[in-house]
């Protein structure tokens, strides 16, 4: 009885880890702005076939997660953010990690293609193969502009959403797309500014390392700035009214102070950055959730 005690408390613990590997936090995320897409499409779906597409784009977000954590495992062993994660620490191996991943990615294409269309799951295959192949396992390790060029696998989930519901894809998925595209590099060079010296460590050439704090303020700021046209698109396209355009000025106002002050900052100071790496996060997070509010009406079956 000791021994099965033992054995439950240790799958329990694996059941953790798996779920660790998914990166939850990145995946809410994911989800959110698929749902964005899939709530703004023309002429709507019903709530069980809207579950079912969420469900399937979270478990590819996690499917590529896991592979990621499979492919990095040796620099996430040498940097304090991530050497608690499942694979450094021991708890999972790196092929149990790659198996997860291979099982959970194809099962969520699989099911998306078999459930909604083959549109949405071909992109979510491709989201995945990006992800791992293009970002992880080419572009990390040999160019500054890994953020910048990898962060299409990120843009794409309201592609999918929209693309589950229509069965295509329309200039209106692909201005959300700009939207996530154009912000992801604000938002992880803001984090790298303060993780400069384990990315150098552990050989991975974020900007900052490369070019240092100076450009990569620059090109925080000038993103941000970048951003908030491209934020209006949504507007432009007649897809989302006065209330989001007026909620994507003020969110881009703020986020260009905050950029200018991390610009404006000394090297050794760390919080400017850290403030523009919190609020990056909620800007796309109320920008989308606007969004979702403001659109339903302005929304036009193609």
């Amino acid at each position: 009885m000791q021994i099965n005690r033992s054995i439950l408390r240790r799958s329990y613990a694996n059941i953790g880890d798996y779920v660790a590997l998914t990166k939850p936090r990145v995946m809410s995320l994911v989800v959110f702005t698929a749902l964005v897409g899939l709530m703004v499409a023309p002429g709507g779906i019903d709530p069980v076939t809207g579950v079912v597409a969420l469900l399937c784009v979270a478990a590819g977000a996690g499917a590529a997660a896991a592979l990621n954590m499979w492919y990095d495992a040796d620099i996430d062993a040498v940097m304090a953010r991530t050497a608690i994660r499942p694979i450094p620490s021991g708890r999972v191996s790196r092929s149990e990690a790659l198996v997860f991943g291979l099982m959970l990615g194809t099962c969520a294409v699989l099911a998306l293609g078999a459930l909604l269309n083959m549109a949405a799951a071909a992109l979510l295959a491709f989201t995945i193969f990006f992800y791992v192949v293009v970002y992880t396992m080419w572009l990390k390790r040999r160019t500054p502009q890994n953020i910048v060029i990898g962060g299409a696998a990120g843009a794409l989930p309201p592609v999918i959403g929209w693309a589950a519901v229509t069965g295509n894809v329309g200039l209106e998925p692909l201005s959300l797309f700009l939207i996530i595209f154009v912000w992801t590099p604000a938002h992880f060079w803001a984090l790298s500014l303060n993780l400069a010296g384990e990315y150098a460590r552990a050989g991975v050439p974020m900007l900052p390392v490369v070019a240092g704090k100076t450009e990569t303020k620059r090109q925080i700021f000038l993103y941000s700035v970048i951003l908030v046209p491209i934020s209006l698109l949504p507007c432009a396209l007649g897809f989302a009214g006065a209330i989001y355009g007026a909620a994507a000025a003020m969110l881009g106002a703020t986020m260009i102070f905050l950029a200018w002050h991390v610009r404006r900052s000394h090297d050794r100071e760390r919080r400017p950055a850290r403030r523009l790496f919190a609020f990056s996060m909620l800007y796309l997070v109320l920008l989308f959730a606007v969004l979702l509010m403001n659109a339903a009406p302005y929304a036009q079956p193609h």
